[in-house]
């Protein structure tokens, strides 16, 4: 594994920062419940990816990627559950509704969201399973290298969705109730819609 590290940490960076559902789940929590909200989205999102770590090093995830069936299940799952929440992001936009204080909205479920987007993706199930072997060398501990590369993962994901989330929340306080904040609501609620549609008929 060391010399292979940093083509790890290489490979999880440009990964982590390139747009998907997560950064459109944590875009939707700043536009609907603020910063407090993002962060919460964050670390169920975080949650999602260190369950299916697990299941991972556990063998789980790798007979669900070889189930033709559970796979196609839980790909379709996970999208509808993309496509409705694009769908109440865009009517919230369309009915211009205001963003809920951050001190309401961490009673709301962004923690919840984060984690079922995640845990309804089985595309993260091969990730792990398919990915982080790469890096296990012959005699290394399979189980605690396996999750120490993931802890990694997770580690650059949490950073950099609580950044984007900070810096969106930053750039849209000043379009606060403005017809660009709608626009930027309807973006997100596009995208979110875009993705669910795009996992419901990819096949591989």
């Amino acid at each position: 594994m060391p010399e292979h590290a940093l083509v790890f940490v290489g490979v999880v960076a440009l990964l982590t920062i390139t747009p998907g559902a997560d950064m459109a789940m944590v875009a939707r929590s700043v536009f609907t419940g603020g910063r407090r909200a993002a962060f919460g989205t964050t670390l169920g999102i975080c949650a999602g990816c260190f369950v299916w770590a697990c299941a991972s090093a556990l063998g789980i995830a790798a007979v669900l990627a070889a189930s033709e069936t559970a796979y196609d299940a839980l790909r379709l799952v996970g999208a509808v559950y993309l496509i409705w929440l694009g769908v109440q992001t865009l009517w919230m936009a369309r009915r211009d509704l205001p963003p809920v204080p951050d001190d309401v909205s961490a009673r709301g479920h962004p923690f919840r969201q984060g984690l079922l987007t995640n845990l309804f993706n089985p595309k993260i199930a091969v990730f792990y399973s398919t990915f982080l072997p790469q890096f296990i060398a012959p005699g290394d501990p399979a189980l605690a290298v396996s999750m120490l590369l993931a802890c990694i993962h997770i580690a650059f994901g949490l950073a950099w969705l609580t950044f984007y989330a900070w810096l969106l929340s930053r750039a849209i306080e000043t379009f606060r109730g403005s017809r660009l904040r709608r626009s930027l609501d309807a973006l997100t609620g596009t995208v979110l819609v875009g993705l669910g549609v795009r996992l419901a008929v990819q096949r591989d």
